[in-house]
């Protein structure tokens, strides 16, 4: 954990956007598979034309655990940066702690799953262009210049 820097104001916004997408795709995810006609979420039944599913369970199931599950473990990451030897793999970023590699991740999957969203529903709402938006947001803080410096890596860190 870097201790003995103080965390910058944009590293604290970003685990705020990373809690924030991650309880809100909990509570959607855990809605679309109790009820997976998407009823419950005021969900149009033409969303399910252009879809390869016959339901929302499955979308339910992405969203509980891909933007549900991981922005939280990411935010842990952030937060507490433990030193997962695994993740290193997962990233080509060597020099800055792996969650900030996977906040990048996340955003980048929050538009990506937003821009196929309204591809299917051949629609755009407000929610849409707010889900969107904080996708970029994640982005945009995850790439200023402190953010990046605050994740360095300060050589005792085990990298494999």
């Amino acid at each position: 954990m870097n201790a003995a820097k103080k965390t910058p104001g944009a590293v604290r916004v970003l685990l705020v956007l990373q809690g924030f997408l991650g309880l809100g795709a909990i509570a959607g995810g855990l809605a679309l598979l109790t009820d997976p006609s998407g009823e419950l979420l005021g969900m149009p039944a033409s969303a399910m034309v252009r879809m390869p599913f016959h339901s929302f369970a499955v979308p339910g199931l992405l969203l509980l655990f891909v933007f549900g599950v991981l922005p939280l473990l990411v935010l842990y990451g952030l937060w507490k940066q433990p030193q997962w030897a695994w993740s290193y793999a997962l990233t080509p970023f060597k020099e800055r702690h792996a969650a900030w590699s996977f906040s990048l991740y996340i955003g980048f999957g929050q538009i990506i799953w937003i821009m196929v969203q309204t591809y299917m529903w051949n629609m755009v709402s407000l929610i849409h262009v707010f889900y969107m938006s904080l996708g970029m947001l994640i982005q945009i803080l995850t790439l200023l210049p402190e953010v990046q410096r605050y994740f360095i890596l300060d050589g005792r860190a085990e990298r494999s």
